[in-house]
């Protein structure tokens, strides 16, 4: 039987975990398609809720949509944006397993999504777009040669407030 490949998680991975949620701006979204339940990979908008979880903003009209809405089940690959050189798999990246729900557009949520994305001014409030919060159930962490961590919910969102 081959070594386990995980490091005992700590605080160096939970922060960098946290530091991919904080500045993702685009990631993966692995769905599962209703009608033949192959798996569907698209590249969404995606920004972090207030407390960390990825916070998507979908047209109802996309096939990955259709799919969560489904299936609520999803996965998210996450990526630090790559270096002009190196090799591209050293990396760090976070792949995030979750549950994707339908989220209110309150007026906090919306003014922090149009703080870092201010183009989507254009669409944010046509009828077939919708907020979609992916709560996070566990994660992989690959923060560069071997340096792989499992992660739980609590290692990838913010601490709550004390």
């Amino acid at each position: 039987m081959p070594p386990d490949p995980f490091r005992p998680t700590d605080d160096e991975a939970r922060a960098l975990a946290r530091q991919l949620l904080g500045a993702m701006r685009h990631a993966s979204l692995g769905t599962l398609d209703p009608e033949t339940g192959a798996p569907l990979v698209t590249r969404i908008a995606v920004q972090p809720d207030a407390d960390g979880a990825p916070l998507a903003l979908l047209s109802g009209l996309a096939a990955h949509s259709r799919a969560l809405a489904a299936d609520p089940r999803a996965g998210l690959l996450i990526a630090a944006e790559p270096a002009p050189r190196g090799d591209a798999m050293t990396h760090a990246r976070l792949s995030l397993i979750g549950r994707a729900a339908p989220v209110a557009a309150d007026p906090a949520r919306r003014a922090r999504w149009l703080a870092q994305d201010p183009k989507a001014q254009v669409y944010i409030d046509l009828p077939d777009f919708r907020f979609w919060r992916i709560t996070p159930l566990s994660g992989l962490l690959n923060a560069g040669f071997g340096r792989a961590y499992r992660l739980t919910a609590q290692d990838m969102l913010k601490p709550p407030a004390d």
